[in-house]
Protein backbone atom coordinates (compact mmCIF):
# COMPACT_ATOMS: atom_id res chain seq x y z
CA UNK A 1 0.00 0.00 0.00
CA UNK A 2 1.66 3.43 -0.76
CA UNK A 3 2.02 6.08 1.57
CA UNK A 4 -0.82 8.33 0.18
CA UNK A 5 -3.28 5.62 0.60
CA UNK A 6 -2.53 4.71 3.78
CA UNK A 7 -2.36 8.13 4.72
CA UNK A 8 -5.89 8.64 3.32
CA UNK A 9 -7.39 5.20 5.15
CA UNK A 10 -5.80 6.40 8.25
CA UNK A 11 -7.58 9.76 7.77
CA UNK A 12 -10.42 8.29 7.37
CA UNK A 13 -10.78 5.61 10.13
CA UNK A 14 -9.66 8.65 12.61
CA UNK A 15 -13.01 10.49 11.36
CA UNK A 16 -15.16 7.25 11.17
CA UNK A 17 -14.20 6.93 14.83
CA UNK A 18 -14.91 10.25 15.61
CA UNK A 19 -18.81 10.24 14.09
CA UNK A 20 -19.04 6.92 16.06
CA UNK A 21 -17.88 8.22 19.58
CA UNK A 22 -20.07 11.21 19.28
CA UNK A 23 -23.18 9.63 18.08
CA UNK A 24 -22.42 7.11 21.20
CA UNK A 25 -22.42 10.17 23.55
CA UNK A 26 -25.35 11.81 21.88
CA UNK A 27 -27.56 8.88 22.19
CA UNK A 28 -26.58 9.06 26.23
CA UNK A 29 -27.80 12.39 26.17
CA UNK A 30 -31.47 11.96 25.05
CA UNK A 31 -34.45 10.96 26.56
CA UNK A 32 -36.06 8.73 23.82
CA UNK A 33 -39.42 7.27 24.70
CA UNK A 34 -39.84 5.67 21.71
CA UNK A 35 -36.48 3.32 21.96
CA UNK A 36 -37.56 0.36 23.11
CA UNK A 37 -33.91 -0.49 24.50
CA UNK A 38 -33.60 2.81 26.93
CA UNK A 39 -37.13 2.10 28.29
CA UNK A 40 -36.69 -1.44 28.79
CA UNK A 41 -33.75 -0.38 30.88
CA UNK A 42 -35.41 2.81 32.54
CA UNK A 43 -37.91 0.03 33.07
CA UNK A 44 -35.19 -1.97 35.11
CA UNK A 45 -34.23 0.91 36.74
CA UNK A 46 -37.68 2.01 38.03
CA UNK A 47 -38.67 -1.30 39.49
CA UNK A 48 -35.24 -1.45 41.77
CA UNK A 49 -35.04 2.35 42.22
CA UNK A 50 -38.33 4.73 42.43
CA UNK A 51 -41.27 2.05 42.65
CA UNK A 52 -40.88 1.17 46.02
CA UNK A 53 -42.01 5.00 46.89
CA UNK A 54 -43.72 6.23 43.40
CA UNK A 55 -45.19 2.47 43.01
CA UNK A 56 -44.79 -0.47 40.91
CA UNK A 57 -47.91 1.40 37.93
CA UNK A 58 -46.19 4.97 38.40
CA UNK A 59 -49.20 5.28 40.51
CA UNK A 60 -47.81 7.28 43.57
CA UNK A 61 -48.15 7.23 47.41
CA UNK A 62 -52.12 7.44 48.07
CA UNK A 63 -53.14 11.44 48.90
CA UNK A 64 -50.00 12.01 47.46
CA UNK A 65 -50.92 15.53 47.34
CA UNK A 66 -51.49 16.21 51.08
CA UNK A 67 -48.82 16.61 53.52
CA UNK A 68 -47.65 14.31 55.59
CA UNK A 69 -47.32 15.24 59.57
CA UNK A 70 -43.81 15.75 59.27
CA UNK A 71 -44.68 18.32 56.25
CA UNK A 72 -43.32 15.85 53.32
CA UNK A 73 -45.54 15.67 50.48
CA UNK A 74 -46.21 11.91 49.74
CA UNK A 75 -44.47 10.71 46.95
CA UNK A 76 -46.09 11.86 43.46
CA UNK A 77 -47.35 9.73 40.59
CA UNK A 78 -45.55 9.54 37.44
CA UNK A 79 -48.28 8.57 35.33
CA UNK A 80 -50.99 10.91 33.69
CA UNK A 81 -52.76 11.29 36.67
CA UNK A 82 -49.46 13.28 38.17
CA UNK A 83 -47.82 16.39 38.03
CA UNK A 84 -44.59 14.83 36.53
CA UNK A 85 -45.50 15.54 32.85
CA UNK A 86 -45.97 19.15 34.20
CA UNK A 87 -42.17 19.56 34.06
CA UNK A 88 -39.07 19.64 31.29
CA UNK A 89 -36.92 16.90 30.81
CA UNK A 90 -34.26 19.01 32.31
CA UNK A 91 -36.16 19.60 35.61
CA UNK A 92 -36.83 15.86 35.81
CA UNK A 93 -33.58 15.06 35.44
CA UNK A 94 -31.83 17.64 37.86
CA UNK A 95 -34.13 16.70 40.20
CA UNK A 96 -33.93 12.84 39.86
CA UNK A 97 -29.67 13.21 40.01
CA UNK A 98 -29.70 16.22 42.62
CA UNK A 99 -32.83 15.80 45.17
CA UNK A 100 -35.37 18.13 45.75
CA UNK A 101 -33.19 20.08 47.83
CA UNK A 102 -31.32 22.18 44.46
CA UNK A 103 -34.89 22.26 43.30
CA UNK A 104 -37.52 23.35 46.72
CA UNK A 105 -38.00 26.44 48.26
CA UNK A 106 -35.63 26.40 51.43
CA UNK A 107 -38.38 25.12 53.81
CA UNK A 108 -40.01 22.17 51.42
CA UNK A 109 -39.74 19.06 52.94
CA UNK A 110 -39.35 16.36 50.42
CA UNK A 111 -38.02 12.60 50.81
CA UNK A 112 -36.80 12.68 47.40
CA UNK A 113 -33.37 11.72 47.48
CA UNK A 114 -30.18 12.52 45.43
CA UNK A 115 -29.46 9.83 42.87
CA UNK A 116 -26.10 11.49 41.92
CA UNK A 117 -23.55 8.91 42.62
CA UNK A 118 -25.94 5.88 42.36
CA UNK A 119 -27.02 6.15 38.81
CA UNK A 120 -25.25 7.40 35.93
CA UNK A 121 -26.36 10.19 33.41
CA UNK A 122 -28.02 7.55 31.17
CA UNK A 123 -29.79 5.37 33.64
CA UNK A 124 -31.57 8.97 34.87
CA UNK A 125 -32.26 9.51 31.55
CA UNK A 126 -33.47 5.69 30.57
CA UNK A 127 -35.47 5.86 33.62
CA UNK A 128 -36.99 9.71 32.31
CA UNK A 129 -37.54 7.91 29.26
CA UNK A 130 -39.46 4.93 30.44
CA UNK A 131 -41.70 7.14 32.62
CA UNK A 132 -42.62 9.22 29.32
CA UNK A 133 -43.23 5.90 27.61
CA UNK A 134 -46.58 5.30 29.09
CA UNK A 135 -48.49 8.62 28.91
CA UNK A 136 -50.98 9.14 26.29
CA UNK A 137 -49.74 10.86 23.61
CA UNK A 138 -51.32 14.00 24.12
CA UNK A 139 -49.77 14.45 27.56
CA UNK A 140 -46.24 13.44 25.80
CA UNK A 141 -46.65 16.15 23.28
CA UNK A 142 -47.89 19.10 25.75
CA UNK A 143 -45.05 18.01 28.11
CA UNK A 144 -42.79 17.97 25.10
CA UNK A 145 -43.66 21.22 24.58
CA UNK A 146 -42.23 22.58 27.79
CA UNK A 147 -38.97 21.78 26.54
CA UNK A 148 -39.70 24.07 23.67
CA UNK A 149 -40.13 27.55 25.41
Amino acid sequence: MSRRRFVALSVFLAAAAVVTGGWIWLRGQVIDPDSRVQVARGAEIYVAQCAQCHGARLEGEAEWHIRKPNGELPAPPHDASGHTWHHADEYLFGVTKHGMARYAPPDYKSAMPAYVGKLSDGDIRAVIAFIKSTWPDEIRRRQEALGRR
